[in-house]
């Protein structure tokens, strides 16, 4: 391990990393929009909306990221759509990400039991009341495990943006490997910049999530 490699590449790693980051965080809010969205259709069983919204999981959530994004950054050129390589990253994985958080939101809200609705409607709520005070708190914070478990997988996702000339930071270690072969320093620092990435989300995800349980379940 030659740590005068490390110090001379860590400048690089610091750039890709936050090209990395705002990538990754403007794909996961597209995609906890898109699947509030999708998932409010599926529960309430729109007409129509909820075939779309079915074939749109379906779709996205069995196929590759990696062909997603050749689509987007290839494919829609060929009829005169072009977007830049860093917004068909956040798009391809705001796509990807909302078909996860759909079924993560959806399962939380079916996850509410009937007498709480019951419960608000003697209450007096009207159905936007109910919503926003009863069955929307308690649905996120089902969601809760499910959403953190779905941002981890989404920032891991963007491994493959260097598909696309992206240069987040397996680009630039696979770069720096081609041209200097220090292969060691070079994925020691991808692991630590990933560590750097993900650790702070899983340690937040658990704290929010056991907040979220203490204030429903009193545990």
């Amino acid at each position: 391990m030659d740590f005068g490699v490390i110090k001379e590449y860590l400048p690089l790693y610091e750039k890709a990393f936050l090209l990395t980051i705002k990538i990754g965080w403007i794909g996961i809010l597209l995609s906890l929009v898109l699947g509030i969205l999708v998932a409010f259709i599926l529960f309430y069983r729109i007409p129509v909306l909820k075939l779309i919204a079915g074939a749109y999981i379906e779709l996205f959530r069995n196929t590759p990221l990696l062909v997603q994004l050749f689509f987007l950054y290839f494919g829609l050129p060929k009829i005169g759509l072009s977007i830049s390589a860093e917004w068909c990253g956040a798009l391809g994985l705001g796509l990807l990400g909302g078909s996860y958080m759909a079924e993560g939101f959806r399962s939380g809200l079916e996850a509410i039991p009937v007498s709480q609705t019951e419960s608000a409607y003697s209450l007096g709520m009207s159905k936007g009341q109910m919503f926003r005070k009863v069955i929307l708190p308690q649905a996120f914070s089902l969601s809760i495990p499910a959403i953190v478990a779905n941002v981890i997988f989404l920032l891991k996702e963007t491994s493959v943006f260097s598909a696309i000339s992206l240069m987040d930071l397996m680009f630039t270690a696979k770069d720096l490997i081609g041209l200097y072969y220090n292969t060691t320093e070079c994925l020691f620092l991808l692991v630590l910049f990933y560590i750097l990435m993900l650790l702070p989300v899983s340690i937040a995800g658990s704290v929010v999530e056991k907040k979220a349980r203490y204030r429903m379940f009193g545990v």
